[in-house]
């Protein structure tokens, strides 16, 4: 197996993802994928870090896209045959403006952030080595009390809560990914032999991006510093990261 590590984060041309990669870049010791869904974008993000010195790597990858996951799969086994951190960052949120029915905006919402989301996993994680990290990028949108319904609340703590499974779709999309990554961890808990993975979730704060239309105060790099501790610091497992790090009670009554 090759010894080199590798780290990929999806969803990274711009925003919270790109200034990962950044990161990543800066710190981990080995080589990092930035990738995206538009080539010409993701390309462009690439050659923006290469003239800050930095030697990013890149895949196009689509994560509502089965065909485009397994092309990925496909050349990370066959070129690294392994990987040690992976950031789930690939997401979108509509715009309260947005012309499209709440339907519509719900099943795309909750189609990408949750089951996009999962594609990955399910496709990358047979190929997670020994301690490698995956961080699944949520939202304070993602904590638990989010959800309105006591009933549903119950339902989404269920210690028996399988990966199966309001009024805002981007909430229920990312009380998901919470959840999710309490499932993975369960799971990565159980395997035998055990590769000792550990997965969080990461709120990383109310960012200056296109995604809060640059209402957000923090900068990207800011955005960027909670799910970087996960990926390269941290020693927690199945765990709700609020953006300065420190550590939320997911199945909490409020919000910090």
């Amino acid at each position: 197996m090759s010894a080199e590590k590798i780290a990929v984060v999806t969803g990274s041309n711009k925003g919270i993802g790109y200034a990962i990669v950044k990161g990543l870049c800066e710190k981990f010791n080995g080589s990092v994928y930035l990738t995206a869904r538009d080539l010409k974008r993701g390309e462009e993000a690439v050659t923006k870090l290469k003239e800050l010195g930095f030697k990013p790597l890149f895949h196009q990858l689509d994560i509502s896209d089965q065909a485009s996951v397994d092309k990925f799969k496909k050349h990370i086994q066959t070129v690294h045959e392994g990987i040690d951190v992976l950031v789930n960052n690939a997401a979108i949120a509509y715009k309260m403006d947005a012309p499209e029915s709440f339907g519509e905006q719900a099943e795309k919402t909750v189609a990408v952030n949750y089951f996009g989301t999962l594609r990955v996993c399910e496709a990358l994680f047979p190929l997670l080595r020994t301690n490698a990290r995956v961080v699944n990028i949520s939202s304070s949108a993602g904590h638990l009390h989010r959800i309105p319904s006591a009933d549903i609340r119950a339902k989404f703590s269920n210690a028996d809560l399988t990966e199966g499974w309001g009024n805002s779709a981007y909430v229920v999309s990312k009380v998901g990914v919470s959840a999710l990554t309490v499932i993975q961890q369960r799971l990565f808990d159980k395997e035998v032999p055990n590769r000792n993975i550990s997965v969080n979730s990461v709120h990383p704060g109310y960012v200056d991006t296109d995604m809060t239309s640059h209402k957000g105060p923090l900068t990207i790099e800011q955005g960027a510093k909670a799910p970087l501790y996960l990926s390269l610091e941290a020693n927690l497992k199945g765990k709700y990261v609020w953006f300065d790090c420190h550590l939320v009670d997911w199945y909490g009554e409020t919000l910090p």
